[in-house]
């Protein structure tokens, strides 16, 4: 609030202007997908030239990132609460459920195909990287005594992505298996590809869940 305070009247009014672009760009998003977004589109919507609109973001991409950025951050804070509130990996995996469903636009701007011809940059990673930590964090702290298995060996070796998480090789395992099986259960149901098979999609994430491996 103090710093709302000492604002600008013109910096205010440039954060309403942005947050304004960011709406209509969703929108953008939700009928005809993110390879679509149109700058132009957007300035004729607001009854602004296309120059103006320029001013707020520099071009496509940088809206984009914006995007992005915003869609990282809104995952990351879930993950964060959730965890200060006790989940555990279960947890974890219906705030991520949760969090896809309240908007599936969202959820396939970061997690589904990729903008052609857009690369995010590297503190978009970074932000990603924090929700990654909190999946390492619940991961590492279940108990395991299995005999270590081949892939564990191979991703104790190539362990880049965990962004420097010490845990151990069994944890970095088992979070990777989370993450690539839930979020294959996730991206079929939010596609619409469970539609008319006739049974409940949170029952199969719950199974998928139940069936993860105890390693």
């Amino acid at each position: 609030m103090p710093e709302a305070r000492t604002r600008t009247p013109r910096e205010r009014y440039r954060t309403q202007v942005r947050a304004e672009i960011k709406e209509h760009a969703w929108e953008q998003i939700a009928a005809a997908g993110a390879s679509a977004l149109s700058l132009n589109a957007i300035a004729k919507r607001m009854g602004l030239s296309g120059p103006a609109l320029y001013r707020y973001f520099a071009g496509r991409d940088e809206l984009i990132t914006e995007l992005i950025r915003d869609a990282y951050r809104s995952l990351a804070d879930a993950f964060k609460e959730a965890a200060d509130a006790g989940a555990d990996l279960a947890g974890l995996a219906h705030a991520l459920r949760a969090w896809a469903l309240a908007d599936p636009h969202r959820y396939f701007l970061v997690y589904g195909t990729p903008v052609p011809g857009y690369h995010a940059p590297d503190d978009v990673t970074e932000i990603a990287s924090e929700t990654m930590a909190v999946i390492l964090d619940a991961c590492a702290a279940l108990p395991s005594d299995a005999p270590a298995a081949p892939f564990d060996t191979h991703v104790d070796a190539h362990r880049q992505w965990a962004g420097g998480h010490p845990a151990p090789a069994r944890a970095l395992h088992r979070a990777l298996v989370f993450w690539t099986r839930l979020h294959g259960v996730l991206s079929l149901e939010l596609a619409g590809h469970f539609t008319g098979m006739g049974f409940d999609p949170a029952l199969l994430f719950a199974a998928e869940l139940d069936d993860l491996p105890e390693r």
